[in-house]
């Protein structure tokens, strides 16, 4: 059984969907330290000037966990994130199908980051079609907190016979005494797939929101398509 493994994303990008429908089981490491502009509660949408941030306010300290950081709710931060969708998405062929989904995510009262990110996850995926089931690290018990270590035990505990890596993976985890371990090591290879958007050029690196819009049923094939390209 093949395993991938990624801290939760808000809004996240194609790469991270890659990955948990390549995967067998995804494991949502909502227990390791939030980190600050990075992609946990930020990601980008196309615009005609190029793309800009949906952020979401959290109120959070240093070493915190993401499962421990909360939303700050005094802010309005969700009615400026679906004014942006539905302007620079106005467009798009399929946004009418599918926005109303993401609306009612946004008019749930939220706390914490990380259950705002599995919502908006799950969702996404039944969007696009991915069966991938989810399981969250913080659920699994003890689990050591070297990085390697952590890796190799949600493997363990998973049942796992094989772990689907990130480009970057060798640079946060010892990969000599992880394959020690007994578990296959592979590599995710993202082909980034190109489609039309609401704006020329086409910018890479979106949210999948915007392959979604575009291309509705077809979002998932052209996701699949781009890795025998």
């Amino acid at each position: 059984m093949r395993v991938a493994i990624h801290q939760p994303q808000f809004l996240p990008w194609l790469g991270y969907l890659d990955k948990i429908d390549r995967a067998d089981l995804f494991v949502i490491l909502d227990n390791v330290q939030f980190k600050r502009n990075e992609w946990q509660n930020r990601n980008r949408i196309r615009t005609a000037q190029g793309w800009q941030w949906l952020t979401v306010p959290v109120l959070h300290h240093f070493g915190q966990r993401i499962n421990e950081v909360l939303v700050n709710g005094q802010t309005d931060w969700k009615a400026k994130h679906l004014r942006a969708i539905e302007m620079h998405y106005a467009a798009a062929p399929h946004r009418a199908r599918f926005l109303e989904g993401l609306r009612r995510i946004y008019r749930e009262p939220w706390d914490r980051l990380a259950g705002l990110n599995l919502a908006v996850l799950r969702w996404l995926l039944d969007a696009f079609g991915i069966k991938t089931p989810l399981r969250l690290a913080s659920e699994m018990g003890a689990l050591r907190e070297e990085a390697t270590d952590r890796l190799v035990d949600i493997c363990r505990i998973t049942g796992a016979t094989s772990y689907l890596a990130g480009a970057g993976a060798p640079g946060y985890m010892d990969v000599d005494r992880f394959t020690a371990s007994g578990v296959a090591l592979e590599f995710q290879t993202f082909r980034h797939p190109v489609y039309p958007q609401c704006y020329e050029p086409f910018v890479p690196g979106m949210a999948a929101i915007d392959l979604l819009f575009m291309c509705g049923d077809a979002a998932l094939q052209r996701l699949r398509d781009a890795r025998e390209a």
